[in-house]
């Protein structure tokens, strides 16, 4: 049986797309980068631990599979995590304005014979935003909770001038890498069969 280790209904939602019966259990790990831990190493920790917390709730029964993901937004080597308020998301916004930035996000896939890993590296770049935009946008409450401060399919999608990588890897699943890991464990992904899968959560919700 696969579970989603993640408070994520964006998450949910993509996994969904995947046709793959799965259940949902919310997880609380500390997302805090270690003093010289690279970007790259820091989201795929935090994947893998989201996982490995998930994995041993329920008990390392050996047909469980957990599904953790990690994504943050990563401007000149500094990781924007999710905004503490909306003066931050306003800051990291205007940080990214005009800018080039990457999206990383892990996938882990745990299972009693061990971890499968995979990593989608997507480059975004934002059109220069007025202040008056940036303020609006912060207004609308949807910056919160989204790592780099901004949900590229939601109303930031008309920020973006650019993208090189993977769509669904700045929402917060990298499909593509998604699928090849559950193939890996032997697990058939049905594209397209939509919400065919079991949603019911353990633990707190999103």
């Amino acid at each position: 049986m696969l579970h989603l280790a993640s408070k994520s209904p964006r998450r949910r939602e993509l996994l969904a797309r995947l046709g793959v019966p799965f259940s949902v259990l919310a997880v609380d790990i500390p997302e805090v980068r270690a003093a010289g831990e690279t970007p790259e190493d820091y989201v795929v920790r935090v994947a893998d631990e989201k996982a490995a917390a998930a994995f041993g709730q329920l008990g390392h029964a050996g047909d469980v599979l957990v599904l953790g993901s990690d994504t943050e937004v990563v401007l000149d080597g500094e990781v924007f995590g999710k905004p503490a308020d909306a003066a931050d998301a306003a800051w990291m916004l205007a940080r990214l304005s005009g800018r080039e930035h990457r999206v990383l996000t892990a996938v882990s896939l745990r299972s009693a014979g061990g971890t499968l890993r995979a990593l989608s590296v997507t480059t975004v770049e934002f059109a220069p935003l007025a202040p008056a935009l940036i303020d609006a946008y912060v207004a609308s409450g949807e910056p919160m909770g989204k790592a780099g401060g901004y949900a590229i399919q939601g109303g930031a999608e008309v920020f973006v001038a650019r993208l090189s990588g993977s769509y669904s890897g700045v929402m917060g699943l990298p499909l593509f890498e998604t699928a090849r890991l559950l193939r890996e464990a032997g697990i058939g992904v049905r594209p397209g069969m939509g919400m065919q899968h079991n949603t019911q959560q353990q633990g707190a919700g999103a």
